[in-house]
């Protein structure tokens, strides 16, 4: 049983914040409720597990995770998973593309298309409910997905308005002595806003 979804959230962030969010598949996946990676095998390649209600049945699926395609100037992740439950009598598959599409500067959608088939006990419960369950993980998803892009948003814009400030002190106490100019270091500020964040991140991971 095959179902297909399309969805577009509104994404409180810039695209390039919530772009460099959608690049952390260990980071995605903890966006998904019930979803988390064990494995990290190489860049394209993860091992993961997945829980699902299906009504009054709780089912955990064990699969892997591949890395189709991830694609900087489209800002698109396409993921493909596959997985069996603990059991061994159902299986699930999910083709995932999801791209960052630029609304303004603060904001952003995050458009997903994804194909999802169950075999075996799970396909049993029928498309309706696979629909309504998917619907519901999904808005989960985007909703923590969207605060965490918020989050990192907000640190961005923090970190960067402090070190405007601080660069326009050492500005004029520069002018003031007649030095050399200095450049603010671009990169190195936006590996310490991502490590910040990385901090955040695993740190709610574990309370």
């Amino acid at each position: 049983m095959k179902v297909q979804l399309e969805k577009v959230f509104a994404v409180p962030a810039s695209a390039d914040t919530a772009w460099v969010l959608l690049q952390n598949i260990g980071g995605v996946a903890g966006c998904l409720p019930g979803a988390s990676i064990t494995e990290r095998i190489d860049e394209r390649h993860y091992k993961g597990t997945l829980a699902v209600k299906f009504g009054p049945a709780n089912m955990s699926f064990r699969g892997d995770v591949e890395v189709m395609a991830l694609e900087p100037a489209s800002k698109t992740l396409r993921l493909v998973g596959k997985g069996t439950d603990s059991t061994g009598s159902s299986g699930a598959s999910m083709d995932l593309t999801t791209r960052v599409e630029a609304v303004d500067a603060s904001s952003c959608n995050l458009v997903g298309t994804s194909e999802v088939s169950m075999s075996g006990k799970a396909a049993a419960f029928g498309g309706r409910m696979m629909n309504s369950v998917a619907d519901q993980v999904l808005k989960q998803f985007a909703a923590n997905f969207a605060a965490q892009a918020q989050a990192l948003h907000a640190q961005a814009v923090a970190t960067s308005a402090e070190s405007a400030a601080r660069t326009g002190i050492a500005a004029a106490s520069a002018t003031a002595a007649a030095p050399a100019a200095t450049q603010l270091n671009g990169l190195a500020l936006a590996w310490a806003i991502f490590k910040d964040w990385l901090r955040a991140l695993f740190a709610a991971k574990r309370t």
